[in-house]
């Protein structure tokens, strides 16, 4: 069979780390094709916030597309693409995919996950959120699209920054339906009172 096929992106949101530790993450799992693309605006939050390059990405990925290379593959349903997700997600991506504005790879990358009934999951990085914001996340949600918010999960007693964004890219991970054996797993409580307690 051939490889499962995945697209990650990354756009000019807060939160480039998300991205970064994802295809760490996805470069650990056996039996996918990864393909990415960046916007220039990705770009930048990389240098800024991680000090990292492109380059440095490119090299954890079997695939790179230039953001403005409308006519890539991923641009036509034809390219059988099993799942998507934009890690950080813009709101300025969020709009243009809301709206059907398919005016870079990214975005038209997204309209055709969604035209397809395939997996497209977006973690947008923006606060407070607006009701333009609101709406146009709702939009995406009945287009199909999973809408996942990098929210801490402190039951997991986090101890370091790592900790708190590999929880959501565990997340995102079975969202896009990959099994991550790393991934970080609620159990239930385990606390004397609860484990004395007889079963009614």
């Amino acid at each position: 069979m051939s490889p499962r096929r995945v697209l990650i992106a990354l756009t000019g949101a807060s939160g480039a780390i998300y991205g970064w530790r994802l295809l760490l993450a996805l470069r650990d799992c056996p039996g996918l094709e990864r393909h990415l693309v960046v916007s220039a605006a990705g770009v930048s939050t990389l240098r800024h916030e991680l000090q990292r390059d492109v380059g440095e990405l490119a090299a954890l990925v079997d695939v790179v597309y230039d953001v403005d290379a409308i006519g890539a593959a991923p641009a036509s349903g034809s390219f059988r693409c099993d799942a998507m997700a934009i890690v950080p997600c813009s709101m300025r991506t969020v709009a243009a995919i809301a709206h059907g504005l398919s005016d870079n790879l990214i975005t038209r990358a997204a309209d055709v996950m969604l035209k397809e009934r395939r997996r497209l999951v977006l973690v947008p990085r923006e606060t407070p959120l607006h009701l333009g914001h609101l709406r146009r996340l709702s939009m995406l949600a009945e287009l199909g699209a999973v809408i996942c918010p990098p929210m801490p999960a402190f039951y997991l007693h986090p101890q370091t920054i790592d900790d708190v964004v590999d929880a959501t890219v565990a997340r995102v991970l079975d969202l896009l339906g990959i099994e991550y054996a790393a991934a970080a797993r609620w159990t239930g409580l385990h606390t004397a009172a609860s484990s004395a307690r007889p079963v009614a």
